[in-house]
């Protein structure tokens, strides 16, 4: 990293969220409420309205904090391309809500069918129907199957997008083992701004990762709505060294959109994939379509033109509907990616603000942090990480100096690190979030 070593990050990093805790929380968790018992409800249940739910009870556990979830389990799509390459099962990226119970929250599956931003209600398919004093809309994304010409969510059963963990994943994983050895992967990556930025040349990486191990005559082929993409030096580097990266023997091709790499349409029966001035046909194909905001937040009336949810940054309060946060994937937060450590960091400055509102006070002024890791190949980690703070403009931006990428110049031993560091982040972020 630039300036201050990975451990001393994860120190620092640490230390905002204790001193958050803190001044946030601690201060006013024993005040009394006014008017009665303050209630909360939270609609999802990811890495964003987990995290809120747990921080908000923690907080103050006289607030009624109900979450609503769809899903008996969560599954992280964080270390889930590690799946795909064998080396990690589904269980290990599958959780449950046990914990947030244990804290008090009273979870509900259900789903969201609809929020009244007027009468303060929330409303669920079986039903039910919950009041609030404030609301906290985590609903990830919603892919934009139509965004490429006969893509559909039915044809993503034969042609998966495995960017929502669980089912998808497992196809996409059934997929790669039962793919001849010389085959072709091919990965449709989607248009900014979309969820984990460097997921798809992740998950190229450990899918050759994969191919080399148990299928070398094949090769993944990257085709890109875009001309670069999140750590591009690093992902190049490890490929050139694991994967004949520039070659004509190389196990990964990425096509930029300048170059004709923008996928337009596909034919799902056949598995190939049209740009406009060529045809590639797959043995497996992954289309990552464009995103936009979780469905309830557009039925809800949260997103802006452009599909997601605008919000004071400072404390994620829609600026559509009063009293509604959104945080997450969903939210137009800056400068942070959307990923799950950004919504984690959100879902805690969100919960100090909400806590401070609940009993008449301002919103304490808040601090981001995200980190986000990526593993080419065995023993091979890379990662980008940054503090953020709230700007006079109100937009979340980095502090400067304060993170940074792995240098491109990284020995051997210390890639090996990232690898163990990503690993420990993964336990840690899991247990704070659902522990």
């Amino acid at each position: 990293m630039s300036n201050i070593s990975r451990r001393n990050f994860v120190k620092l990093t640490g230390g905002i969220a204790a001193a958050t805790t803190a001044l946030g929380y601690t201060r006013i968790a024993g005040a009394s409420n006014h008017g009665g018992q303050k209630r909360v409800v939270i609609v999802g249940g990811g890495m964003g309205g987990a995290t809120t739910a747990k921080y908000i009870k923690m907080a103050d556990a006289s607030v009624e904090v109900t979450l609503i979830e769809a899903n008996e389990h969560y599954y992280t799509c964080f270390m889930s391309n590690e799946v795909l390459a064998g080396e990690r099962t589904m269980d290990s990226i599958k959780f449950g809500y046990s914990g947030l119970a244990g804290h008090g929250v009273k979870v509900v599956l259900d789903t969201v069918t609809a929020i009244d931003a007027a009468k303060h209600t929330v409303t669920t398919a079986g039903g039910q129907t919950f009041e609030y004093d404030r609301c906290v809309v985590a609903p990830g994304i919603e892919l934009k199957y139509d965004s490429v010409e006969g893509y559909s969510h039915e044809a993503a059963e034969s042609v998966p997008h495995a960017w929502k963990a669980g089912p998808q994943t497992e196809i996409l994983k059934q997929q790669l083992e039962a793919m001849k050895d010389g085959g072709l992967v091919v990965i449709s990556a989607p248009p900014n701004p979309f969820r984990c930025p460097p997921g798809p040349y992740e998950r190229a990486s450990l899918i050759a990762h994969y191919l080399k191990e148990h299928k070398p005559k094949s090769k993944v082929l990257i085709l890109d709505n875009k001309d670069k993409f999140s750590k591009k030096g690093l992902f190049e580097q490890a490929w050139t060294a694991m994967y004949g990266y520039g070659t004509e023997n190389s196990m990964i091709e990425w096509v930029p959109a300048s170059s004709d790499g923008k996928v337009l349409r596909i034919d799902a029966a056949t598995k190939t994939a049209y740009t406009e001035l060529s045809e590639h046909q797959a043995d497996v194909l992954n289309v990552i379509p464009a995103m936009k905001a979780g469905k309830i937040a557009t039925v809800a009336g949260l997103t802006d033109d452009k599909g997601w949810c605008p919000v004071d940054q400072k404390t994620f309060e829609s600026t559509i509907h009063k009293d509604i946060h959104v945080i997450g994937d969903a939210a137009i937060a800056g400068k942070m990616p959307k990923s799950g450590y950004a919504a984690n960091s959100q879902a805690k400055v969100c919960a100090a603000a909400i806590i401070a509102m609940l009993h008449g006070d301002a919103a304490p002024e808040p601090s981001y942090v995200n980190t986000c890791y990526s593993i080419p190949g065995k023993d091979w980690g890379i990662s980008v990480a940054a503090i953020y703070r709230l700007g006079a403009d109100g937009v979340i931006s980095p502090v400067e100096g304060s993170g940074g990428l792995t240098p491109m110049d990284a020995t051997a031993e210390m890639h090996a690190r990232e690898v163990k560091y990503a690993h420990s982040w993964f336990a840690n972020i899991t247990a704070d979030t659902f522990g």
